[in-house]
């Protein structure tokens, strides 16, 4: 069986890391399976929402530095970064879920050590169990948090409490990670709530879905000037697009009216 599994709920995508007698670590498959996945769903138009999630008692405990050890040419050729993009494979596995034009969520329980954090900070929404426990792992294995962790870090909290954590390896758990600016809530059923947050999110407009995704992305730590252009070159589609006129009607209460596939990509 695949080390990940793709499950589709109508406009709703379920990602879900399948080695659960192994808390979900990370080997070069899922490494390769988790980018080919997320390419795939980026080419759906007709997508409206992805959920991560991890099979069994946890997320995901990091990377299985064993089985990566074993193999040395394996951490060589993911290491390597492709002329082609800005990343290797070791940040595309977190950044590709970044690229896609539609809202991730991930649901966290259980460990969500390493390598599964850096994945879960580049979902938009991160829900979790109140105990699940969370750690920048890395320094604990003498490295650091290079899996995109950084700019995912920086945009949720400030430095000093960033560095305490990469530094530290410290695991608490999603109450503190909620405090910290980290998880986005805590449920006791998060991937029920992942759910009902996908279905409110279909209700609206998915190029405006994807539009302000983009653009928050590319403005949170932007000067003005070119925030201000970014906003300018959003909204100018949007205002002429069939989905902005059809959620007026919606506003006007024909909610029977489906939304057109989505046309923002980037």
């Amino acid at each position: 069986m695949s080390v990940v599994q793709l499950v589709r709920h109508g406009e709703v995508a379920e990602v879900i890391l399948s080695r659960p007698e192994k808390h979900n670590a990370v080997i070069p498959e899922t490494l390769t399976e988790l980018i080919r996945i997320g390419k795939a769903l980026r080419r759906d138009r007709d997508l409206r929402a992805v959920i991560i999630r991890g099979d069994g008692p946890s997320f995901c405990s990091g990377l299985d530095i064993p089985s990566f050890m074993r193999e040395p040419r394996h951490i060589l050729r993911h290491f390597l970064r492709p002329l082609w993009r800005s990343t290797n494979n070791f940040q595309e596995v977190a950044w590709v879920w970044r690229r896609l034009p539609v809202p991730v969520i991930a649901v966290l329980h259980g460990r969500c050590y390493g390598a599964g954090m850096q994945l879960a900070l580049a979902a938009d929404f991160r829900l979790a169990t109140p105990d699940c426990e969370l750690s920048v792992m890395e320094a604990r294995w003498g490295l650091i948090p290079d899996m995109s962790g950084t700019v995912s870090l920086r945009e949720l909290m400030p430095m000093d409490q960033a560095k305490w954590l990469a530094m530290t390896a410290e695991v608490f758990d999603a109450r503190r990670g909620q405090t910290l600016g980290l998880i986005t809530a805590t449920h006791a059923d998060p991937l029920a709530a992942a759910h009902a947050m996908a279905a409110t999110l279909c209700e609206r407009s998915p190029d405006s879905v994807a539009a302000t995704k983009f653009l928050l992305q590319r403005t949170w730590t932007a000067s003005e000037f070119k925030a201000f252009l970014l906003e300018r070159c959003y909204q100018l589609p949007l205002l002429f697009g069939g989905n902005q006129r059809i959620a007026v009607k919606r506003v006007q209460g024909d909610a029977k009216t489906p939304f057109l596939p989505r046309r923002v990509q980037r």
